[in-house]
């Protein structure tokens, strides 16, 4: 049955010479893959182009419940970004972006508001000016509200330390090794407070900005099994320096 619905571009591998086996997350169906034959080709009616980190897309697909993959009639830039793509900074948090959402959405069913959050907050992002540097670091945060590890806030003013494997705030160093320390602790707890619109009040140093991330990249290792190595971390911290 041809439906409709929109979509976000996760991550896309080449299939034969001119098709393209491609990962999306939908709004209607949640995490699906598509083959997209031709796309590759000159008379190809659906672009590649089109088919980048975290872009935007209305989608026309060939839905069939219990097939692994599914296949695409047509494909089109839904809202169509002004400065990601030509902004390192952006476009550099977009292939991380899409990375960790890539290993970490799983479920093949809709999610209409972490699918909202995604693209909203994507939009933002490009429209913003301000906080740039913070995205990227805000919005990972946010969005383990969406997968079930959010922290609790509970004494996230007054505890010394961040177990990251119960996900709590704790007044006394943590038996095990992963947890953060006071100072990480405290860049940490920050972030419940910071929306988007206030990105710029983080305005955490580079030093900082470095030290959250690790702890929150560790904090999703723990909870997500198949997380594993993110290889555009390399390129987004020198873009970020």
């Amino acid at each position: 049955m041809l439906e409709k619905t929109r979509g976000i571009f996760l991550h896309g591998i080449k299939y034969s010479e001119t098709s393209l086996i491609t990962t999306i997350y939908t709004e209607a169906y949640g995490r699906q893959s598509f083959l997209i034959n031709g796309v590759r080709s000159k008379n190809s009616s659906v672009k590649a182009a089109v088919f980048q980190p975290l872009y935007l897309l209305d989608l026309e697909i060939y839905y069939k419940t219990g097939r692994e993959i599914h296949r695409l009639k047509n494909a089109r830039i839904a809202s169509p970004y002004t400065s990601i793509p030509f902004d390192i900074r952006k476009s550099s948090q977009a292939i991380f972006l899409s990375e960790i959402l890539y290993k970490c959405l799983r479920e093949e069913e809709a999610n209409k508001e972490l699918f909202d959050f995604i693209f909203h907050a994507l939009t933002f992002l490009d429209l913003s000016d301000s906080g740039i540097g913070n995205f990227h670091i805000w919005f990972l945060f946010k969005l383990t509200q969406f997968l079930g590890i959010y922290p609790s806030q509970d004494n996230s003013k007054i505890s010394n330390f961040f177990d990251l494997q119960s996900a709590l705030f704790v007044s006394h160093e943590p038996l095990h090794s992963q947890f953060a320390d006071k100072q990480s602790t405290v860049l940490f707890s920050r972030l419940f407070d910071v929306e988007s619109a206030s990105l710029e009040e983080l305005n955490y140093t580079h030093n900082e900005r470095k030290i959250v991330l690790e702890k929150l990249l560790e904090f999703y290792k723990i909870h997500f099994d198949g997380l594993g190595e993110i290889k555009s971390l390399t390129v987004l911290k020198e873009v970020l320096k």
